[in-house]
């Protein structure tokens, strides 16, 4: 709404949405889209665009209306949720459910390579077989992502050190680790003393 209000548009539509998620901090369309290999960055681009062809109407004092394709928009996304015996509609849908409807934002996701064999894929392994229950269920499957650094993709990238001096620590780790029963490594020890420098080696 405050993007639609900001751009003096006298309706909501689905590329406002779209917008907003794809920038939303901690949300999971992006992660989707990512997963599904969507160009984001040409997305975005035709998401702006879009939003520059839309309409102004100046003195509507912060007056908008949910536009007609957005309520078809939000009404599939809720047949879908519905089919996947959700309690709640969660953003992938939205995503899922306009590249079924013929609108401009399915349109805008197709040219950026989203397609529906991909997106359901990713929804799937996001959500990983679970039900969407409670509506902070997205705030708390991203919250490994946002408290947490992924080692092993910083490792790929080479944005770790060489850890030198450690072989036996990390050697110890990766023997517990290939145990069949009590394989949970703890690494125990002050501040400083070097516990992440093994983690990091594992990961290299």
């Amino acid at each position: 709404q405050s993007l639609a209000v900001g751009r003096d548009h006298q309706f909501i539509e689905p590329v406002h949405v779209m917008a907003v998620l794809l920038d939303q901090e901690g949300g999971t369309v992006r992660p989707l889209l990512a997963q599904a290999d969507v160009n984001i960055h040409l997305l975005r681009s035709q998401l702006n665009e879009a939003l520059d062809r839309l309409p102004q109407v100046t003195g509507t004092g912060g007056d908008v209306q949910i536009s007609s394709a957005l309520s078809r928009l939000l009404n599939l996304t809720d047949k879908l949720a519905q089919q996947r015996k959700d309690a709640y509609i969660s953003s992938e849908l939205f995503v899922l459910a306009a590249l079924e409807d013929k609108s401009e934002l399915g349109a805008l996701l197709h040219k950026a390579g989203a397609t529906k064999t991909l997106v359901e894929r990713g929804i799937d392994a996001l959500r990983g077989g679970q039900k969407v229950e409670d509506q902070n269920a997205e705030d708390q499957r991203q919250a490994l992502e946002r408290y947490t650094i992924d080692l092993t993709e910083r490792a790929e990238q080479g944005k770790l050190d060489p850890v030198i001096g450690r072989d036996d620590e990390i050697r110890r780790t990766i023997q517990v680790l290939q145990r069949r029963t009590k394989n949970n490594p703890v690494l125990v020890g002050e501040a400083g003393v070097g516990k992440t420098a093994i983690v990091e080696g594992l990961a290299q």
